[in-house]
């Protein structure tokens, strides 16, 4: 890693544990392995956050659909697929 900084981080006993017997079997080093997890939790946790600021956004400015179309439509998809069997 050209680009890197350290951080400190607590694990409970048995999470490092795990952690070294992952990087054991992988050939790994626990440093790298917990690098990876880090990066892969923010990356998904910030994808998250994303999409529910879209949907909040979405909902201030009327881009929704109210519950009970939805449901309506579903249900004539539902019982247009029922007939054609």
């Amino acid at each position: 890693m050209a680009d890197s900084s350290t951080v400190t981080i607590r694990l409970s006993s048995h999470a490092k544990e795990q952690l070294a017997e992952l990087a054991d079997r992988t050939r790994r080093s626990r440093s790298f392995l917990a690098a990876e997890a880090i990066s892969a939790y923010v990356e998904r946790e910030l994808s998250i956050i994303e999409k529910v600021e879209r949907g909040r956004a979405d909902v201030r400015a009327g881009r929704t659909t109210p519950h009970d179309e939805v449901m309506r439509e579903a249900r004539t998809i539902i019982e247009a697929a029922r007939t054609r069997q």
